[in-house]
């Protein structure tokens, strides 16, 4: 029922272009004990049909730059390669930690946003 749960929650944050796949692995590691690799790796497998969703969605709506996200994913399909033979040499304790490095600058950067937001609505009213 917790899987249910954790796949009906990162999909929707997927859906909302929020990468709901950080939220996955969090899930999957830190509630249901999983090995940071097997996090990780599940959470490729989820990436598909939820991408995919999203993404015929997106292109129906015409949100999509497609010339702009051609070169983006070729780049970022050999950035995969090569993230993924480096990640198969790092430890579960060092991938972990690498994981919460990203997830904290995340949370670091939408903070400041906010603030940039809520002082730009103060000089507003």
């Amino acid at each position: 029922m917790l899987a249910i749960l954790f796949g009906f929650i990162a999909g929707m944050v997927t859906g909302l272009g929020m990468g709901g796949g950080t939220i996955l692995i969090l899930l999957l590691s830190v509630f249901m004990g999983l090995e940071q690799h097997i996090a990780q790796a599940t959470n490729l497998i989820f990436f598909i049909p939820t991408s995919l969703s999203a993404i015929f969605i997106n292109l129906k709506q015409k949100n999509i730059n497609v010339k702009l996200a051609i070169i983006i994913s070729t780049f970022g399909v050999i950035g995969s390669v090569i993230g993924s033979c480096i990640s198969e040499k790092i430890s579960s304790e060092m991938l972990r930690k690498c994981f919460a490095v990203f997830v904290f600058v995340i949370a670091l950067h939408e903070t400041y946003e906010l603030y940039k937001e809520y002082k730009r609505n103060q000089k507003n009213t």
